[in-house]
């Protein structure tokens, strides 16, 4: 019988998220069940935006809440490279073949070309996609064309009638025609894969025998199927998760909820519940309890225990469940666990330089550094009166801060100081005209030690939700202001 072989494979583009790590605990937890292994793979193709510091985080990040791995980057296997950006050899390798076979071709097409056909398309109120412009070039042509430097993608031909049958463990036969798939781009210009390609050839030649993803990728499954049967492999079992919601059942959003998993870290949540909390997202043990462990969760998991509805990530909730946890421990647990969260010596040892110099006796540290082991400061409105800009524009400061702030993956002092100074030089003002905004987004207080380490030291999760919080206090950004005041962050140099 076949080993049961799962996997997860997030792109190291941001922050760890919290749906990366839903999607893992499933896949996790159906590989032990069924005494299989669980493989972390890196997509990493987007070389303009993945970061080894983002990759980082999200091994941090995952085993923080307990999850491990059989088989990834850090930790090798037999399957290696774990990275698809160290696997392009390979892509091309099979690119080539579906070229060789017939089931793909080069497009030459400019990105000019293609949007003026896709606004055509919707001009008709036709499904924008592509129109096979190159389809047909005879392959002495389209060799001669890449020979001579010519920049092209590589697309994959697919039907433009009838229906594909999506086989979904959760659903069962989905029908999507397809008359609603484009001729998918496989190899980019750059000479790597899109997610399409990479993913059909790295879980073919890993063995992978399960595909557990968020139901996003539902709609272009046919586009995965169809590679299959080109490359005359057996696909995967494909397992289509409900999404995360906002308590208003719009999809998981940081702007609506706080979506990284060391933000939650960082608040001071147990690792065990944030999991427990995870597990809860669509899926219930068979008696109906709301707490479980790990181990409990594989012993008693079962997809058919699946609900479809969007499963809510409800804050409220989760601090209700790590509230049980936290009363559960031995008053000697609850205050290991204290000292491990920010009552540790390398937390405290960069806290105590910014302090030291500043109080008289040690009682003096909490009214002056309190802000260091709390997650919200609730700053008062009056604290963002500003002696030079009005209110509407200390609301842009602080919504292009955080914006720049939000695409910084080095998170050092010298890092965010730059950003400040990029963004005050934008809107012609002094750095110092900025600082007392960020005095009282990140301390709640008009001053108080160098808010710049303090940010530093904080991190990026909980800055930037105290920046969120206090633009929220100021009322919030509407969605006119967000379309305006995104076209200025190109202008912003930093």
């Amino acid at each position: 019988m076949t080993k049961v072989r799962t996997r997860i494979a997030p792109s190291p583009t941001g922050d760890p998220h919290v749906g990366t790590a839903y999607i893992a605990l499933f896949n996790l937890c159906f590989a032990r069940q069924h005494g299989g292994e669980f493989v972390l793979r890196i997509e990493d193709t987007d070389q303009q935006r993945s970061s080894r510091e983002s990759e980082q985080q999200i091994f941090d990040a995952l085993r923080w809440l307990g999850i491990e791995w059989n088989e990834g980057p850090d930790v090798g296997g037999p399957h290696g490279p774990y990275r698809q950006s160290e696997r392009g050899h390979i892509y091309k390798q099979y690119s080539d073949e579906l070229v060789a076979n017939g089931h793909a071709f080069p497009c030459f097409c400019s990105t000019e070309r293609l949007d003026q056909v896709r606004a055509e398309q919707m001009a008709r109120k036709e499904t924008p996609r592509y129109d096979g412009h190159c389809m047909h070039l005879a392959p002495e042509e389209a060799q001669r064309r890449i020979a001579a430097g010519e920049s092209h993608v590589t697309r994959m031909k697919v039907p433009t009638e009838g229906v594909c049958v999506v086989p979904d463990m959760l659903r069962g036969d989905v029908e999507i025609p397809w008359d609603r798939m484009d001729m998918q781009v496989l190899m980019k210009a750059d000479g790597l894969p899109t997610y399409f390609l990479a993913n059909v050839v790295d879980d073919h030649l890993m063995g992978i025998t399960h595909v557990l993803r968020g139901e996003e990728w539902l709609p272009s499954a046919p586009k995965l199927i169809k590679l299959y049967e080109y490359f005359g492999w057996d696909q995967p079992a494909l397992c289509y998760m409900p999404l995360l919601r906002n308590p208003d059942k719009s999809k998981l959003s940081k702007r609506k909820n706080p979506t990284s998993i060391t933000f939650y870290q960082r608040m001071g949540f147990l690792p065990e519940a944030m999991l427990n909390y995870l597990g809860r997202m669509g899926w219930s043990m068979p008696d109906e309890r709301e707490k479980f462990t790990l181990d409990e969760m594989v012993e008693h998991f079962d997809l058919s225990r699946v609900s479809l509805g969007g499963p809510i990530f409800d804050m409220e909730k989760l601090s209700w469940l790590n509230g049980q946890w936290i009363r559960e421990l031995s008053v000697e647990q609850f205050a290991g666990e204290v000292q491990r969260w920010a009552l540790n010596p390398e937390y405290l040892m960069k806290i105590a330089p910014l302090v030291q110099g500043r109080v008289e006796t040690f009682s003096q540290i909490e009214p002056l550094a309190g802000f260091f082991f709390s997650g919200s400061v609730n700053a008062d409105i009056s604290l963002f009166a500003h002696k030079k800009l009005d209110a509407d524009t200390v609301r842009l400061a602080m919504q292009l801060l955080l914006w720049k702030l939000e695409a910084l993956r080095q998170w050092d002092k010298d890092r965010i100081t730059a950003v400040v100074q990029a963004v005050a030089e934008h809107l012609e003002v002094k750095l110092r005209d900025l600082m007392p905004l960020l005095f009282a987004s990140i301390t709640g207080q008009a001053s108080s030690v160098s808010v710049l380490d303090a940010m530093e030291i904080l991190g990026p999760d909980l800055s930037r939700f105290r920046l969120r919080q206090a633009i929220e206090t100021l009322g919030g950004v509407s969605k006119k202001e967000t379309k305006e005041w995104e076209k200025r962050l190109s202008a912003i140099a930093c």
